[in-house]
């Protein structure tokens, strides 16, 4: 249920996503009740489903989900009608759709664009309610003592004719809507379900008279959250489109920094990264073999942070290190990298390390009996056994139509079956396989005392002191801690293999071939969009990018080989309602390194 990476919807998300209120709606006044309602349908190998409501006053918003990737509540902008054409855009991933109104809004039959066109038609949902709805169906609305301020929270809940409870939560007051619902349990009176986007948890009671739900809301803390029945649901208010600044003549890594002095300004006096939020971040720029590393608000440059997801691309690069050097095959089942027995083997096709590298082995995100003792460090108590009690049950078939699904439990997976086939905790693996060869003495897992007076303390999104994050089995999924420095150095090593010293150990002679194994793309993330050794590749402009975050932290990387140009952004807070600051700045940095308006750091 938790997350490192923001994951990508329809190619190119990396900053409205996440574990908290960012998602939100648009209005236009044009009566539609034709296409109020909900739809499905297929982009590729994504499935994608659009939510259009119409208010009293005819004004029409929408958000587009992206299931296979858990990704809800995408904003919908500019929804427009014109006799029976219907046209929206999608501003977080730069894409738009226009088609027309077939079968009186039984379907919509269109094209998707961002970029390269892409066929996309929606069917109306074929989701049939019950003849007797549940006693929990209908509208809730509740309000949560949050400690940044109050938020009204309002849950959806309806039943189908297998009696089966679907749930959705919109955070009404950070104009996020849509955030489905997981493991909902209903028994006699008794609630509960979790918001895996949010990292949330409700759980409690039905009224005698059914028109109340009293219970707690969990998210590393936990708060009273009680609900009322509503006759019907409020509307998700809009949240204004992002802003940019003006385009300047494209600058260099030399020159960013004073750049950044101005474009910051306004978030260091009282913004993101004003005194009071504790906020600090490190940058990295690397073009053309100038380097710059600076940073603002409460960090250093040599500050450590946690990195999150970003650990996945160092657990890719392990992988093609284990494959220049003869120990692992490709096209080797992981079952044979685990245990004896633990897993049989399946009658179909199994799942491959080529599948868990490149997010298309079938395996859900988190691992079911993942069921952490402590939300605030989710992760440090589930053990290899548990991985392996997992994979026991799950079973290692890889399904025939497997699509793009981005996995916690895969990357984890591979990254503990490498430590077995090499004989070393994941620690020691990626000390002789990457980080000792490339000399990165800051990136680590556990800090030394020395280490331990530069870690940055992490902050949750409304600015208290989070705990720091411990992984175990799931390691190669995003333990890692580093530096703005020690990254640029990775990532230089990932525009230039061609430049690293090849002698030593065995391993720096295998790198720079191992290296450029890692960004053959393998697999489709999406139209658009394609996935290497963990390195998602957007095509339009050649950036190999990863982010991620976890429950202090936020983390954005991306290099270009074609532009010869690499930033890294650090932050020490976990996303928050305008999404990841990490994103937003490493945004900011790439489109001011193209010369093209770059969205607003203001606020």
């Amino acid at each position: 249920m938790h997350r490192f990476l923001t994951a990508p919807f329809l190619f190119w998300i990396v900053m409205f996503l996440e574990m908290t209120g960012l998602k939100s709606s648009a209005a236009h006044a044009q009566p539609a009740p034709a296409v109020h309602g909900d739809y499905t349908g297929s982009l590729g190998a994504l499935r994608v489903q659009l939510h259009i409501r119409v208010a009293n006053d005819g004004a029409l918003s929408a958000t587009l989900d992206s299931p296979n990737q858990g990704a809800t509540g995408i904003p919908v902008t500019e929804v427009r009608i014109e006799g029976s054409a219907l046209t929206f855009k999608v501003p977080a991933v730069n894409g738009s759709w226009k088609g027309s109104i077939e079968n009186n809004g039984e379907m919509l039959a269109g094209t998707w664009s961002q970029g390269t066109p892409a066929p996309l038609t929606f069917t109306r949902d074929s989701f049939q309610a019950a003849a007797r709805p549940s006693a929990i169906d209908g509208f809730w609305l509740g309000t949560l003592a949050a400690p940044a301020g109050p938020l009204r929270i309002q849950i959806t809940l309806k039943s189908d004719g297998a009696g089966q409870e679907f749930c959705t939560l919109d955070s009404l007051d950070q104009s996020s809507g849509g955030l489905a619902c997981t493991n909902i349990a209903y028994s006699g009176r008794d609630l509960s379900f979790d918001i895996p986007l949010v990292n949330g948890h409700w759980a409690g009671k039905l009224s005698e008279d059914g028109n109340a739900l009293s219970g707690n809301w969990t998210q590393g803390d936990t708060f009273p959250l009680n609900f009322a029945r509503e006759q019907q649901a409020l509307t998700v208010p809009a949240r204004p489109p992002p802003k940019f600044d003006a385009a300047l003549a494209p600058v260099d890594a030399a020159g960013m920094q004073a750049v950044l002095d101005r474009d910051l300004e306004q978030a260091l006096k009282s913004g993101a990264l004003a005194p009071q939020t504790s906020n600090g971040v490190t940058i990295g720029v690397l073009q053309k073999g100038v380097r710059r590393v600076f940073a603002y608000g409460t960090a250093k440059r040599d500050s450590i942070f946690e990195i999150g997801s970003v650990t996945k691309t160092f657990t890719g690069l392990v992988l093609a290190q284990m494959i220049e050097q003869g120990r692992v095959r490709l096209d080797e089942p992981v079952r044979e990298l685990l245990p004896a027995n633990t897993v049989a083997k399946p009658v179909g096709g199994e799942i491959l390390l080529l599948d868990l590298v490149t997010q298309h082995s079938g395996l859900p995100r988190m691992p079911d009996n993942f069921k952490p003792a402590d939300l605030k460090n989710p992760y440090v108590d589930y053990h290899a056994a548990d991985l392996y009690q997992f994979v026991a049950h799950h079973g290692v078939e890889r399904p025939a139509d497997a699509q793009f699904l981005y996995s916690n439990l895969g990357v984890g997976l591979l990254g503990q079956a490498l430590a077995n086939r090499a004989g070393l905790p994941y620690a020691q693996l990626l000390a002789r396989e990457i980080t000792t060869p490339l000399g990165l003495k800051d990136t680590v897992i556990s800090l030394t005392p020395e280490q331990r007076t530069r870690f940055i303390p992490g902050h949750s999104a409304d600015h208290r002191e989070a705990h720091a994050w411990d992984l175990d089995a799931l390691a190669g999924a995003g333990a890692i801690r580093s530096t703005a420095d020690d990254l640029i150095t990775y990532l230089e090593a990932q525009l230039h293999p061609e430049k690293l010293s090849v002698g030593g150990s065995s391993s720096a002679r295998t790198l720079p071939k191992a290296i450029a194994l890692s960004h053959e793309l393998r697999n489709e993330a999406g139209p658009g969009m394609h996935i290497a050794f963990t390195w998602l590749h957007e095509d339009a402009t050649g950036n190999y990018w990863h982010n991620g975050a976890t429950g202090g932290y936020s983390s954005f990387v991306f290099f270009n080989p074609d532009a010869d140009c690499a930033v890294v952004v650090l932050v020490n807070q976990t996303l928050g309602p305008q999404g990841s600051l990490a994103d937003l700045i490493g945004h900011h940095i790439g489109q001011r390194l193209a010369g093209k308006p770059a969205i607003s750091l203001g606020n």
